[in-house]
């Protein structure tokens, strides 16, 4: 059942940070693909779920391109298996900045900047085959490509194959789970997820 958040206890949630779904330390499992969000939003600071937003169309889009393998509803918040099943499926999500925005465009460019070096430490550390950024704005920001397109990037991201995924949010309106599923289907491949 989707929660109720009244604005005021949305708003508490700015600034909170959201744990990065990934093996624990000393977990024998590997990251096949790893997902970057831009940054949390507060209805996902509130419910502890990367793209938990019911209007978001990242768990659809993964279903339908068979990444997830199944039927994820993390509005009210993703539950231990789901959240194992993800890992166990070599699926990893983090955020090039961590802290909690009601849009994106609250963030600085300093922030994403940083947000591109904290990345390359987490690919360093997890190693990943691939990395799939979802946000081509945030991904020119973070790493000082202007003119990157989406897709397979041409460089590696610290030895992982990169790509520039679009962005699942509502706001990306011209965007469907059709268009994403497509989109998120290619890196999974290339990832030996699907």
């Amino acid at each position: 059942m989707t929660p109720r958040f009244t604005r005021e206890e949305l708003r508490s949630h700015r600034g909170d940070v959201v744990p990065d779904l990934l093996p624990g330390e000393g977990e024998d499992r590997d990251v096949r693909l790893l997902f970057v969000g831009i940054n949390p939003g507060l209805w996902t600071a509130a419910t502890q779920t990367h793209f938990a937003h019911p209007g978001n169309r990242f768990y659809p889009a993964l279903e339908r391109a068979g990444v997830s393998g199944r039927r994820i509803d993390p509005a009210a918040g993703m539950d231990d298996a789901d959240r194992e099943h993800l890992l166990d499926r070599g699926i990893g999500i983090t955020n090039l900045v961590p802290r909690a925005t009601a849009r994106a465009d609250e963030l600085t460019a300093a922030e994403l900047r940083e947000g591109g070096d904290r990345l390359r430490a987490t690919v360093r550390r997890v190693r990943p085959r691939v990395v799939a950024v979802a946000g081509i704005t945030a991904y020119r920001s973070a790493f000082g490509v202007r003119g990157a397109t989406p897709g397979r990037q041409p460089d590696a991201l610290e030895g992982a194959e990169l790509w520039v995924v679009p962005n699942p949010s509502g706001l990306n309106a011209h965007e469907t789970v059709e268009s994403l599923a497509r989109a998120y289907a290619e890196p999974a491949r290339a990832a030996g997820v699907v």
